[in-house]
């Protein structure tokens, strides 16, 4: 049923899209429509016509002035097609994006101090009981597991690393639960947010539910993160300036250029919604 309900809404698309009387051709469309996630069939159609008739928009200018350029491979060993060749070196060749100066830099450091900090290290130790949240039994076995093996911990906190020797389900009981060193994004969100929770030397209040299973958490050390100096960010600032500018100026001259295009079955942005300010 769904298919029949994905092609009864493409064939509801637009008819033709074409650009200065070049028509787009509708398998094209179809083609380049896995390229385009979006909510609904009719947007993804839309979102991928678009994409072709700026396509279609930048070739006809590098042809108008004879604009070309060799491809090239990239550091993953795609190969650029000639028409993105032409495309590449229509852009370089129409949209000079001027490099970031010093001050501007400066000035993006400061607003955004709280951006450059490194990332706070934990070091902790953990017992996990595997669960399947599937299996309603064995999911409350385990949660009732860890909470008996967290008691224990409260009890003799010395007793830690023999327990997760003998009950984790996660190869670090080996270690006697031991984690080593831990920073943002290593963990689950779940396991994350604990151990910021919990100050140095102490124990999780409760098993943490992850998706793994439950977990019985030790905090031994936290090391803060430090705010980064200019100078070890500065060409990262740099980069993510020249990218911005670069993709809102490329926005602003395909706008100009689709002003003046003869453009049916889809709407282009005007000049207007690229300025940059």
């Amino acid at each position: 049923m769904s298919c029949s309900v994905r092609s009864a809404a493409i064939t509801a698309k637009p008819a033709i899209v074409s650009v200065n009387g070049v028509v787009v051709p509708r398998d094209a469309i179809a083609r380049e429509v896995q390229q385009h996630p979006a909510p609904t069939p009719l947007a993804a159609w839309k979102e991928a016509a678009r994409a072709l008739a700026v396509r279609e928009l930048l070739l006809q200018e590098a042809h108008r002035l004879g604009v070309t350029a060799d491809a090239i491979t990239d550091e993953a060993g795609r190969r650029e097609t000639g028409e993105e060749a032409a495309i590449r070196a229509l852009i370089e060749q129409e949209v000079p994006v001027p490099e970031p100066d010093e001050p501007a830099c400066r000035r993006y450091y400061e607003q955004n101090r709280r951006r450059f900090r490194s990332a706070d290290i934990y070091e902790a130790a953990h017992i996990l009981v595997a669960a399947n949240a599937g299996d309603g039994r064995a999911y409350r076995e385990a949660r009732d597991k860890a909470a008996v093996l967290l008691q224990q911990v409260v009890e003799d906190p010395a007793r830690f690393a023999d327990l997760a020797r003998t009950h984790s389900d996660c190869p670090s009981g080996a270690q006697g639960g031991n984690l080593g060193q831990i920073t943002g994004g290593q963990t689950t969100p779940e396991f994350e947010q604990a151990l910021k929770a919990l100050a140095p030397g102490s124990i999780s209040e409760a098993p943490v539910a992850t998706p793994y299973g439950f977990h019985v958490i030790r905090l031994d050390r936290k090391i803060e993160g430090r705010e980064l100096p200019f100078e070890a960010v500065r060409e990262q600032i740099a980069a993510y300036l020249a990218e911005s500018v670069e993709r809102r100026a490329v926005a602003q001259y395909i706008a100009r250029l689709a002003a003046k295009a003869t453009i049916t079955g889809i709407d282009l942005p005007t000049p207007e919604a690229h300025r940059v300010y």
